[in-house]
């Protein structure tokens, strides 16, 4: 299946209704009436509130910390329809209503439009920082806007008619939002009441549920046991959010999977995403489909195609002057990157501009490279074969090379029916076998699969501080630990961190690299792209030191020192648009050895 690229484009008012209208229900099994007027006037009604406060808050008739009441009634009561809201209008619920508090690109033909954040993360940074009575106005306009933007979704809203497959599939990808952008602070950057707010959408998960009469009485008992743990554990930092993990969210999300099979249900996918509903737990090794990713389609792969690929990879006479592979800059033994700062040119004594990814996992995305300037796997790999400081070849020539080789006639017959050599059949096969190089067999994948494999406690303790305290995971997203977004794993983000020239540097220096601004693409020839680089996967990132784009961190000690200070900013440095929290972290040194354990424990097993 071709990589699915799409825009949902909402425009105010009437036609934003227009276009919502489109999202039909599906009604392959029995309707289930859902009292979505209810759940969606009490929102609607708490932000009204938060609104009349906001504007007494602007002429100081009420204190800030009836603001932040207002604030958070609103945002629990959010949190209750949320698995709804989020199922039917992601694209709308990102822009106006739950978005990250970040200025945001939209793009417009050639160009694009830089758009200041506004929704309820942003209300939540700005109601609970330090900077509150400075921003009275901001707040009470960004209020009012918040409560304009639910009543456009009102009317669409409060008439669908629910079935029941939509239920459960909104309630199973509502279980991956709470673990994966809600315990961990994401959705919470000023007030941290993540916890509370993770129990008010499993509650009104359950009431939904329960009405439907499907719900056997063991998975009852596992949704109100997981609401007890999360009001009796209500300490931000202390959580445990691998027991959270292992005890509630996985088993959760595999006995609503199972009521799927047992009704016969079909897992209703409302939007492209690169999950696969038929799996079971979300650190399964098939939790993600890779054909999402890829111009290749599973029909079309195969064992023959994947041998093809991988005697492509890393053959040198396929590049220019025969001294470059593909392996050459990924070595298996260090999971597919090179230890290098910075991988090497065909130009003798010169270096490509970056530091070498890890391959492992490279399919989940839908950008490539640090800048993103790719979009698909054969894209990334025509980036190398036409750079002039890599491949520095063509096309033309490596099918020569190739069609002149016996050896690989037979390899094009057997992987394709026939003996012809082209460039879209050389694109699959190095496609196929860099899909196949894939990473979730860790110690830390089998001990949350229950597979046997123990996890020590320092581990255990890192995972726990990576997914709170430490806020790694509101960036390195599970279950890939790198910036594919969940819920729908369908976009890849992009940070600026102030990375430095140099850690030992006495005069700290802020590398001068430009990132994603420069990356060839004229639409994001935008400020807020400037020096912001593709976050990539913690998996096995044991071995492969050095870090970051330009390679100036040699070891995870460091990389971890770097974010406790909050980065570039953190240490004093003018970081336009830093995305990182410039918060210093105050982690310890049990503490940073607690996430060097837990990164290490994401290292792929043989």
């Amino acid at each position: 299946m071709s990589k699915i690229k799409f825009v949902l484009v909402i425009f105010i008012g009437a036609f934003a209704l227009l276009s919502f209208s489109f999202i039909k229900s599906t009604q392959k099994s029995e309707g289930v009436t859902l009292d979505a007027k209810r759940l969606f006037a009490q929102f609607y009604g708490k932000a009204h509130l938060l609104t009349q406060i906001s504007e007494a808050f602007q002429v100081k008739k009420v204190a800030p910390s009836a603001l932040e009441n207002a604030l958070s009634e609103a945002r629990l009561a959010y949190k209750k329809v949320e698995f709804l809201i989020e199922y039917y209008y992601p694209s709308f619920v990102e822009e106006h209503i739950n978005g990250a508090p970040l200025y945001h690109a939209e793009k417009y033909s050639t160009h694009s439009l830089v758009k200041p954040p506004e929704g309820l993360q942003v209300l939540d940074e700005m109601i609970f920082s330090e900077e509150l009575s400075d921003q009275r106005a901001e707040i009470a306009i960004l209020c009012r806007t918040l409560e304009n933007k639910i009543l456009e979704l009102e009317a669409d809203f409060i008439n669908k008619s629910y079935s029941l497959e939509e239920l459960i599939e909104a309630s199973r990808m509502e279980l991956i939002r709470i673990f994966s952008m809600g315990v961990t602070g994401f959705d919470t950057p000023g007030s941290a009441n993540a916890l509370p707010e993770a129990a008010s959408s499993i509650q009104s998960i359950l009431e939904v549920l329960e009405k439907t009469g499907k719900l056997n009485e063991a998975t009852l008992e596992l949704f109100k046991t997981a609401i007890q743990y999360l009001n009796s554990n209500n300490n931000f930092d202390n959580f445990d959010r691998l027991f959270f993990l292992k005890e509630f969210i996985n088993p959760l999300y595999a006995k609503l999977g199972k009521l799927q099979e047992e009704l016969g249900l079909n897992a209703v996918v409302q939007f492209p995403n690169g999950r696969n509903p038929k799996s079971k737990n979300l650190f399964n090794q098939d939790f993600l489909n890779p054909y999402f990713y890829t111009e290749l389609t599973k029909e079309e792969d195969n064992l023959d195609l994947k041998s093809l690929g991988e005697a492509l990879f890393y053959d040198k006479r396929l590049s220019k002057n025969q001294d470059l592979s593909c392996a050459s800059c990924h070595r298996p033994e260090l999971a597919f990157s090179d230890g290098l700062k910075k991988s090497q040119s065909n130009i003798k004594g010169k270096t490509v501009l970056r530091n070498s990814p890890t391959l492992l996992n490279a399919v989940y995305a839908d950008r490539y490279f640090y800048d993103m300037r790719a979009f698909t796997l054969e894209q990334q790999a025509e980036h190398v074969i036409f750079d002039a400081a890599e491949f520095n070849t063509e096309y033309e020539s490596i099918l020569r090379t190739l069609a002149s080789n016996p050896n690989y006639v037979i390899h094009f017959e057997k992987a394709f029916g026939n003996q012809e050599i082209s460039r879209d059949r050389f694109s699959k096969a190095l496609a196929s076998y860099v899909l196949s190089l894939q990473s979730f067999n860790s110690s830390f994948d089998r001990y949350v699969r229950n597979e046997g494999q123990e996890l020590s406690d320092v581990a255990k303790l890192g995972f726990n501080l990576f997914m709170g305290k430490a806020a790694c995971a509101t960036c390195h997203f599970p279950p890939t630990f790198s910036g594919l977004m969940p819920p729908y794993f369908s976009k890849n983000e992009s940070e600026i961190l102030g990375v430095l020239t140099s850690p030992y540097s006495l005069k700290k220096q802020i590398d001068s690299d430009p990132g994603r601004i420069n990356n060839g693409l004229h639409y994001e020839e935008a400020w807020i792209y400037e020096k912001s680089f593709k976050t990539p996967t913690v998996r096995n990132s044991e071995k492969t030191a050095p870090y970051f784009h330009n390679g100036a961190y040699p070891s995870l000690e460091l990389v971890v020192e770097f974010y406790n200070h909050g980065g570039g900013a953190g240490l004093g440095l003018d970081v336009k648009n830093q995305t990182l929290a410039a918060d210093v972290l105050n982690l310890s040194k049990e503490e940073k050895i607690a996430l060097i354990e837990f990164m290490k424990s994401l290292t792929e097993l043989n």
